[in-house]
C-alpha cells in the first residue's frame, strides 16, 4: 500500500530524482529564476523551501546540512550571504511558480519558478499602489504628492536671465 506517499516521483529512480532536484535548486539559487515543466517546478518548490528556511540560521551545522543537499560550495555561499538576508523576515513562501503554457514539442505544461524577493517587476507594483480608505484617503495623498512639483519651475529660469545680461 502507498498510504501517505504523496510526492511526485517524476518517472525517475530516487538517486536520479535527488540529483536532478539538487541541480535545479543550485540553478535557482544562482539565477533566481528558472524555466522548467510544471511538475518539476512543483517538486522543486517542495525540495528547496526547507533549504531556504534552513539558510536563515547561519551556523556551521546549517551550512553542513544545506551542503548535504546541494553539494556546491558556491551555491551554499551565495545562499547564506545574499539570499538569506533578503528572506530573513519572510515567514515562508520563498518561491513563486508562474505557468507559461505548453511546450511545442510534446505539449508539456511549462512554468518558471523564481525567488519571490528577487522579482523587480512585482516589487515595483507593490510599492506604487496607494493605500485606499473609505474616507477618501487615496485622493488626499495624491493631492499632497502633486503640490511640491509646481514649486520647482521658477528656479530653472533664473540662470537663463543671468546669461542674457552678460
Amino acid at each position: 500500500m502507498r498510504h501517505n506517499k504523496k510526492f511526485n516521483h517524476l518517472g525517475r529512480k530516487a538517486a536520479h530524482r535527488n540529483a536532478m532536484l539538487a541541480n535545479m535548486a543550485i540553478s535557482l539559487i544562482r539565477h533566481k529564476r528558472i524555466t522548467t515543466t510544471l511538475a518539476k517546478a512543483k517538486a522543486l518548490r517542495v525540495y528547496v523551501e526547507p533549504i531556504l528556511t534552513r539558510a536563515k540560521d547561519d551556523s556551521t551545522h546549517s551550512r553542513r546540512v544545506v551542503f548535504g543537499y546541494l553539494q556546491d560550495k558556491n551555491a551554499v555561499t551565495e545562499l547564506f550571504k545574499e539570499i538569506s538576508t533578503k528572506i530573513a523576515d519572510r515567514p515562508g513562501g520563498y518561491t513563486r511558480i508562474i505557468k507559461l503554457g505548453t511546450r511545442q514539442g510534446d505539449a508539456a505544461s511549462m512554468a518558471f519558478i523564481e525567488l519571490v524577493d528577487y522579482d523587480e517587476n512585482m516589487a515595483k507594483t507593490k510599492v506604487a499602489k496607494a493605500k485606499r480608505t473609505r474616507r477618501g484617503g487615496a485622493k488626499k495623498q495624491a493631492e499632497a504628492v502633486e503640490a511640491p512639483a509646481v514649486e520647482e519651475a521658477p528656479a530653472v529660469e533664473a540662470p537663463a536671465e543671468e546669461a542674457k545680461a552678460e
